[in-house]
């Protein structure tokens, strides 16, 4: 636990080894990012050898999905009392065994079920990483700490994922998991050796954490960090059509630019960490100003290849922006008992994710493509309203106490 926890003594003494222990989380991040995504690349692959349709092989990325937005809060409170080193390696453990079922499952039905155990791990290793994360770095460095784990998502997208996607096509897409079960054994090695202990003052409490997660604060700010992932993936689910059918790019084209989104949403998480750092709701207010005025933008500019590119790296860049600001205001509002609460952000993150594609699909079918951009901004103002509405109450409560 964040204010329950001391970190062990040595860690004063290595403290130059601190990077070294971070990029071990965010080697399991990269790990569980390209996990996630790599399957979309490697789907007909994965129907043609299983003799399934595409539809179903892409039922593979929803029950993942599912899997992380159920798995988090559950897993987390059946292994509420296990400290968090020891249980950042047994949910390692389990994402190394879940890629390596996938990768040798005979059956699409075995296939499933390797992807659900995998998913478990998801929101439970990066909230608790985060949390681990925020003890290994000085008080004022704790959101570019959480930003660097959550690097390894973004990364994921721009390196994980083509990488994992060449290897499936030339060597089958088995290796690709196998690729990917190495990439987990490595980071365990590193948590095992480079994470410090962390020890607990006072036994965990799961009744403490219940009601730290079901704060008002805290569901409002978890509310908030869901639309702006819905925002998100409304525009990014179609993104690929969006760029070949409006702006005209060959479809050739959109690998590089997804390439070029994925180099702009690494540095807005970087940038939106140490903003976070810096004035974390008022960053947070800003940030989410501007991605909703990008895709304000970005809907009346779809018909201008060079403007369009131009906003699409920019509000990659403001959506992951968002990500460290929103774990963070979670840690801190569920202070007493983060753990159920920065691991429910995953959650919630992943129901934003999911609504974002099914309104992009409605949209789509009753408006036409090119609202798309349209809706995610609105999505995007509803994040705005939360933001405010978070800061306000808390300052407002804060100046009724002094």
């Amino acid at each position: 636990m964040q204010t329950s926890c001391t970190t062990h003594p040595n860690v004063s003494k290595k403290k130059e080894r601190f990077p070294f222990a971070l990029l071990c989380l965010t080697l399991g991040a990269f790990a569980i990012g390209m996990t996630e995504f790599v399957i979309m690349g490697i789907l007909p692959n994965v129907a043609s050898d299983l003799s399934v349709t595409i539809p179903q092989a892409g039922q593979l990325i929803t029950g993942y999905a599912l899997g992380v937005a159920i798995g988090a809060p559950v897993l987390t409170i059946l292994t509420n009392r296990i400290p968090q080193k020891p249980l950042l390696c047994i949910l390692m453990a389990i994402f190394i065994l879940g890629n390596f079922i996938g990768a040798i499952a005979p059956t699409y039905e075995l296939l499933m079920g390797s992807r659900l155990l995998t998913a478990l791990a998801h929101g439970t290793f990066l909230g608790t990483g985060s949390l681990i994360a925020t003890q290994l770095v000085r008080p004022e460095k704790r959101a570019g700490a959480v930003s660097m784990v959550l690097a390894g998502l973004t990364i994921s997208n721009i390196i994980g994922v083509p990488f994992g996607t060449m290897i499936g096509q030339n060597m089958g897409w088995r290796a690709s998991f196998i690729a990917i079960t190495i990439m987990g054994i490595i980071s365990l090695i590193g948590i095992i050796f480079l994470i410090p202990k962390i020890e607990q003052t006072t036994e965990a409490s799961l009744s403490k954490e219940v009601r730290s997660l079901f704060q008002p604060q805290v569901l409002l700010v978890l509310a908030t960090g869901a639309f702006g992932a819905c925002s998100m993936f409304t525009v990014f689910t179609y993104i690929t059509p969006l760029m070949t059918d409006i702006t005209g790019f060959q479809e050739s084209s959109v690998t590089w630019i997804l390439v070029m989104y994925g180099v702009g949403v690494t540095l807005g998480n970087i940038i939106g960490g140490r903003l976070a750092d810096w004035k974390l709701m008022p960053s947070l207010i800003a940030i989410f100003s501007v991605l909703t005025a990008l895709l304000f933008i970005l809907s009346g500019v779809l018909h201008y290849p060079v403007l369009t590119l131009i906003c699409v790296f920019l509000w990659g860049a403001a959506a992951f922006a968002i990500l460290p600001g929103i774990q963070l205001r979670i840690m801190n509002l569920a202070h007493e008992a983060p753990r159920l609460a920065a691991t429910s952000s995953h959650s919630a993150l992943n129901v934003g994710n999911a609504s974002g594609a099914f309104i992009g699909g409605f949209i789509i079918t009753h408006a036409g493509l090119a609202y798309i951009p349209l809706t995610g901004a609105l999505m995007a103002a509803i994040g705005i309203m939360g933001a405010v509405l978070s800061y306000n109450q808390v300052e407002k409560r804060k100046r009724v106490v002094n």
